[in-house]
């Protein structure tokens, strides 16, 4: 009996020392430290950089395999080459502060062949804002005065409604300015405000978008040129865009009850594999199952290729009308996707896309 325990004993003893040794002899990563704090950092100071050493302490070669950080922001560099056992490595992390203010913390995911499997480092610190210039204020450049965008967007604007936004100018010339907006669309009206800047001043244009005298439905798009003391810049205009809408805000409800709805029977048709340069045609049925009558106010098409035409564009209720649609190949090849945008007077769903795919 006693000869018995002796060997279990025995046998014991060699599995925990085999155990032992098979894990010394695993690579194992062991890392100095496994974050760093680089304090507060000015905006426009360049990349600042930091080595993480670590130390093989297994019994193979260690091989970091991967290594990736969760911003663009942050690059690393790291030992390639296999770290032999007690063997020293390193992984620099750069941070770019650039276009990051404020407090940071970044994490660095390294993979490798150790025992310890995926660890994580981290970089933490603040980082102090660049003083903003008139230039980072107002980055476009037109003529003599400065703005922060040369594009403004009205958003929804309703027909027989007006919808005013404002943008801040800044005279960027030695002078008094006069700016204006001579040539416009009866659409829009601007203003300055005040009506002379004085230089190194800011001012604001106040822009009005009258719904009404917009000859268009949906999307719009309309340039001006602005004035200065008299005499019209040419070179860039100012963009104004809208989404002209249907004002449904104000029906009641036996008016919805009564609205047109606009059904089509199918929302989308591929016409599979065709020959360049030849023409596919195809129907889609729009029905009006609501009382009152159903207006088409608009159909637009992605590209030159695709045209559609509906045979009528007042439909009563619960009758139909058939939209043709056809899509030219010519100088096109590959995968075609084109759309066909509808715009109705059905409040529940004023916009239909159709699409042809193939």
């Amino acid at each position: 009996m006693t000869r018995g325990i002796i060997i279990s004993l025995f046998l014991v003893t060699a599995v925990s020392l085999n155990n032992i040794y098979a894990q010394f002899a695993e690579p194992s990563i062991t890392f100095s430290t496994t974050s760093h704090n680089f304090g507060t950092i000015n905006e426009m100071d360049g990349i600042k950089a930091f080595a993480f050493e670590f130390t093989n302490n297994g019994g193979q070669a260690l091989i970091v395999t991967d290594v990736t950080t969760s911003c663009g922001c942050t690059v690393p560099e790291w030992s390639k080459a296999p770290v032999g056992p007690g063997g020293k490595g390193s992984l620099v992390v750069n941070f770019d502060p650039k276009g990051s203010p404020g407090p940071f913390r970044k994490s660095i995911t390294v993979k490798s062949n150790a025992r310890e499997g995926t660890m994580t480092l981290y970089i933490v610190g603040l980082v102090k804002p660049k003083s903003r210039t008139t230039a980072d204020d107002f980055p476009i450049k037109m003529g003599k005065i400065r703005l922060a965008t040369n594009h403004v967007s009205m958003q929804q604007v309703f027909k027989g409604k007006a919808k005013v936004s404002t943008l801040e100018i800044y005279n960027d010339s030695d002078s008094n300015l006069t700016v204006t907006f001579p040539d416009h669309p009866e659409s829009l009206s601007l203003k300055v405000i005040p009506p002379i800047m004085e230089p190194g001043k800011k001012a604001v244009i106040e822009i009005t978008m009258d719904g009404n005298q917009v000859d268009d439905w949906g999307f719009t798009l309309l340039r001006v040129f602005p004035s200065f003391n008299g005499v019209v810049f040419k070179e860039n205009p100012l963009n104004i865009s809208a989404t002209i809408e249907e004002d449904f805000t104000a029906l009641t409800t036996q008016e919805r009850e009564r609205a047109p709805r606009a059904v089509l029977n199918e929302e989308s048709f591929n016409f599979g594999t065709i020959k360049p340069g030849q023409q596919v045609v195809h129907d889609f049925i729009l029905k009006n199952e609501g009382a009152d009558p159903l207006i088409i106010r608009k159909i637009s098409t992605t590209c030159g290729c695709t045209a559609s035409e509906p045979e009528q564009y007042t439909i009563a209720g619960d009758e139909q009308t058939v939209i043709k649609c056809t899509f030219d190949s010519r100088g096109r090849m590959g995968k075609q996707f084109q759309t066909v945008t509808l715009i109705v007077n059905d409040p529940a769903k004023p916009t239909h896309v159709i699409r042809l795919m193939g």
